[in-house]
């Protein structure tokens, strides 16, 4: 459901000029998640057709990228690339790319064909893969058999049981691309949201935006708070899908290697110069662990992080340690 706040609607009607500086806003339901989008302008239906822009553009990624689409070019990629050659829109390649860079730096940690096991997890129907379908499925989990030609715009599988799932990375990356939208229209000040990613365009009229750091075990409550400007902040953790069993909580991210949820983090969040990196990187950090993890960031020296462990306990990288 559309909700446009300050759409100065009387004026429109009535043909008056439309210049009044005021925040807009809009939130739909897109990939999964809630898409927020906010901004200033002096113009009303500048804004209106910029939340228009970037609300169409991530209708299309989904409608690209998503998994739960049997139509979408990525499903026809799970369905088909082990067989041959898939053709793909560029911008699945781009997002492949940058998922395998991702790849690179960390080893394998983070790994987009984690769906070849991930697939097997029904978070809302509570269903687990046995201990022998997940080493069934193990052998289709390695990056480096995923074969991407970017001229001929193709992605290839060069084992069986291969699947990938962008999850981990396409709504950074769409969110980008809203910010970049908002930015050629001539928007100065904006925020573009897509479930735990979000990209900052400017400043908040002279003062920083403030971002929350949601509290993984109380809803509601935040752990942090951090101020920042165009800039990037993600956050993944155990409680966006999951469900427990024998005291255990089952996840949406997966061990690469093991193909099972890791249980030493609650949640990561990530801030840098781009909500692409941030939101691959959350779960790179998260599969690596505090120590690992926080090593890992320190070492990249782009970005920042702040863990919060399976205790509750908070750890923050250089950059965002508040004062004593």
């Amino acid at each position: 459901m559309r909700r446009i706040v300050l759409l100065l609607a009387l004026n429109l009607l009535a043909g008056l000029p439309t210049a009044r500086a005021a925040w807009y806003e809009r939130e739909e339901a897109i990939m999964g998640t809630r898409v927020a989008v906010q901004l200033w302008c002096d113009d009303s239906v500048l804004a209106v057709n910029a939340i228009d822009a970037v609300m169409a553009d991530m209708h299309r990624t989904d409608d690209l990228m998503s998994t739960y689409k049997p139509e979408s070019e990525l499903s026809q990629v799970n369905a088909h690339a082990f067989e041959r050659p898939v053709q793909v829109d560029a911008d699945i390649i781009d997002v492949v790319t940058r998922s395998l860079e991702y790849s690179r730096i960390s080893n394998g940690a983070f790994d987009i064909t984690y769906a070849s096991v991930g697939y097997l997890y029904d978070y809302r129907a509570h269903q687990h893969p046995t201990d022998a379908q997940i080493k069934a499925a193990l052998p289709g989990v390695d990056y480096r058999h995923l074969e991407v030609d970017p001229v001929a715009r193709t992605i290839r599988f060069l084992k069986p049981g291969m699947r990938i799932d962008l999850g981990g990375i396409a709504k950074g990356w769409a969110v980008d691309r809203g910010v970049e939208i908002l930015r050629h229209m001539g928007i100065e000040h904006a925020m573009v949201n897509a479930g735990g990613d979000t990209a900052l365009l400017g400043d908040r009229l002279g003062k920083p935006w403030v971002v929350g750091i949601r509290d993984p075990r109380k809803q509601g409550a935040v752990v942090a708070r951090i101020p920042l400007q165009d800039e990037a902040i993600s956050t993944s953790g155990d409680y966006e899908r999951y469900f427990e069993e024998d005291g255990k909580r089952y996840h949406h991210i997966l061990v690469p290697g093991t193909g099972k949820s890791p249980d030493a983090v609650r949640s990561v969040t990530v801030v840098g110069a781009n909500a692409t990196r941030t939101d691959g990187l959350t779960k790179t950090v998260f599969i690596l662990g505090v120590e690992r993890g926080m090593e890992f960031v320190h070492k990249l020296g782009d970005v920042e992080a702040v863990i919060v462990d399976r205790d509750g306990q908070i750890f923050y990288s250089a950059g965002l340690q508040p004062p004593q």
